[in-house]
């Protein structure tokens, strides 16, 4: 949110700056022709380049002081400029002035156009906006203990959500996480990611098995690609054919436990960094199931064990945009490198800050790839801090006092 805030202030910044400079231009450019006409006497031929002012000057801002400067412009038309003899060049100033007041009027109708225009697109863009972060809603800093930072940068321009997809949430089985990657990329895919999420945010809390969260949202995968296959298109038996049984998400599901024991599944995606202190190492504990989609889950389920988050260490999860980004040469993006500099670069005796480490490896992707992606990216930190947060229950205990305690467990 805050950078959205800081993004929108920079354009609004610029957008001041550059209708300052475009109104500015204009009246340089007149003072330029009357000065050139006064040295150089033209019998007014040269005036006639004063139409363009007005015409730049609302092209530029669209403001009302631009009518002031076109008949600025008129004005000076008229006068007789380096003429020997009075109203000699009378029917060319007036023609001038004429073509310049034509120019204003065409200008201003045309510019006040294009301010509605912008402001429509304008609206239009902060309720996308809006939408897209309702969907992929920013994370609190911290659940349950836990230190969060997330970031998704999107292939497609202007979009702020696209086929990736990640989530936190805090229930009583511990902390769960979710990221995921939707086959393709962009706007087209965030039909997939709603369902996903919505029903992420909903199952994570009703099911005490991770295996049966997954098995719920391989339910909603399905449920969504029947829905959105027409009636035409389906197989025989009921399930989409064509392109739609083709999709597939690449899913990893995560769970902190309250004693810091991390367990996972994982469907296609890439596997987690584990951070310990500045130490980065991949955590690779099985290979991976087939992504979302393109085949049943097994009948067996059974949660990888990923060790255990000691206080100041942490898990990186990211998508695989992140590895797969190119530079102009076509190198790809040196991804466990800039991990360890963001690491270190973001060390706290605590342990590394998870905003600080996601924000620098954001910063070097975007350096490394020049700004432009060709694949969505999604970068998600947790960090166990549950040592220096105290439990609920502790805090009231020492506020309540023993003897609250004790008529506390008698009740």
């Amino acid at each position: 949110m805050i950078r959205h805030r800081a993004r929108r202030g920079a354009r609004a910044g610029a957008a001041s700056a550059r209708r300052a400079l475009v109104f500015v231009l204009p009246g340089l450019w007149v003072l330029g022709v009357v000065a050139w006409e006064l040295s150089h006497p033209t019998s007014g031929r040269l005036l006639q380049l004063l139409a363009a002012a007005p015409a730049v000057a609302c092209a530029g801002t669209g403001r009302r002081q631009c009518v002031l400067l076109g008949g600025l412009c008129a004005l000076l038309a008229l006068l007789p400029f380096g003429e020997v003899e009075p109203g000699a060049g009378r029917g060319s100033r007036l023609m001038t002035c004429g073509a310049v007041l034509a120019v204003i009027g065409a200008s201003y109708l045309t510019a006040g156009r294009r301010l509605r225009l912008v402001r429509e697109l304008e609206r239009t863009r902060e309720v996308a906006a809006t939408a897209q972060r309702v969907l992929l809603r920013p994370l609190p800093r911290r659940i349950d203990g836990v230190l969060l930072a997330a970031d998704h940068l999107s292939a497609s321009e202007g979009a702020v959500v696209g086929g990736d997809l990640y989530e936190v949430v805090g229930t009583r089985h511990g902390v769960r996480a979710v990221i995921g990657d939707v086959r393709g990329h962009g706007l087209d895919a965030m039909g997939t990611v709603a369902a996903m999420l919505g029903s992420f945010r909903e199952v994570a809390h009703d099911e005490p098995e991770l295996e049966d969260v997954l098995r719920r949202l391989e339910r909603s995968h399905q449920r969504h690609l029947w829905e959105r296959a027409r009636p035409g298109r389906r197989a025989a038996g009921g399930e989409p054919s064509g392109p739609l049984a083709e999709e597939f998400v690449t899913l990893l599901l995560v769970e902190v436990a309250p004693d810091g024991s991390v367990t996972a599944l994982n469907c296609g995606h890439p596997w987690p960094y584990r951070i310990a202190r500045t130490a980065v190492a991949p955590v690779a504990p099985a290979d991976p199931m087939p992504p979302l989609g393109l085949f049943p889950l097994p009948a067996e389920l059974s949660t990888v064990c990923c060790g255990q988050l000691r206080p100041g260490e942490g898990l990186f999860l990211h998508t695989d945009g992140a590895a797969d980004a190119r530079d102009a040469a076509g190198e790809f993006f040196p991804l466990t490198q800039e991990l360890r500099s963001s690491v270190e670069a973001a060390a706290a005796p605590g342990g590394p800050s998870p905003t600080g480490v996601v924000g620098n490896v954001r910063k070097a992707l975007l350096r490394h790839a020049g700004g432009r992606l060709t694949d969505d990216v999604a970068l998600l930190m947790l960090s166990n801090d549950r040592v220096r947060v105290p439990s609920q229950s502790a805090r009231g205990r020492r506020a309540a006092g023993p003897g609250r305690v004790e008529a506390g467990r008698a009740e």
